[in-house]
């Protein structure tokens, strides 16, 4: 499911830095199967607790996979808005500001690498530096917009502005969702929450 994430995030940032319309086109698909796995894995975990009564650590184990397995589906469908967007987008002449959010979007995008090699290797220490990562995505967030909200003497339709804000949006939540997939590999090696 990480690895269907990964990827479908790399095809977001082709579709709209390289304008990849077929990218974009593709992560719907992604999609899809990302949802399958997210309610499988759901559905074991709510099945192992129920049938199985777990104890304390392994109860600790599944409610954090459940909830990790949740930030790894939101990504994805961040992923395909993005997509949306860059559809929306391709018409318009590409805006100053995207190389920009193109760094924002590489910071997200290991910001996730990091987060899923933490879960593969249960190693809590890298989980929980993924959050100092989260810094500079914040940062170019609040830089980014003020950019957007207050341009002047715009010419012509103000929706690539507009559209805009929501792939910086976008961006900002998806690396708040790999933040809180290494804080839940933490808590799952750790048992401490923070």
């Amino acid at each position: 499911m990480g690895a269907l994430v990964e990827n479908s995030f790399r095809l977001s940032h082709k579709s709209l830095f390289a304008r990849d319309l077929e990218a974009a086109k593709e992560i719907p698909l992604l999609d899809k199967q990302i949802d399958r796995f997210y309610r499988q894995i759901e559905l074991d975990c709510a099945s192992l607790m129920t049938l199985e009564a777990p104890v304390a650590q392994d109860m600790r184990l599944l409610s954090a996979f459940m909830q990790l397995v949740r930030d790894l589906e939101r990504i994805g469908d961040y992923a395909k808005d993005l997509g949306e967007i860059a559809l929306k987008l391709f018409p318009y002449p590409p805006h100053p500001c995207m190389l920009e959010i193109q760094v924002m979007s590489h910071h997200a995008q290991a910001m996730l690498a990091s987060s899923l090699v933490a879960l593969a290797d249960l190693d809590a220490n890298r989980g929980r530096q993924v959050k100092q990562l989260d810094d500079a995505v914040d940062d170019a967030y609040d830089q980014i917009y003020q950019t957007l909200a207050y341009q002047r003497d715009i010419k012509g339709v103000v929706e690539p502005i507009l559209l805009l804000v929501l792939v910086i949006r976008h961006l900002e939540r998806m690396a708040d969702h790999a933040t809180n997939i290494g804080q839940r590999v933490a808590y799952i090696v750790t048992g401490y929450r923070g």
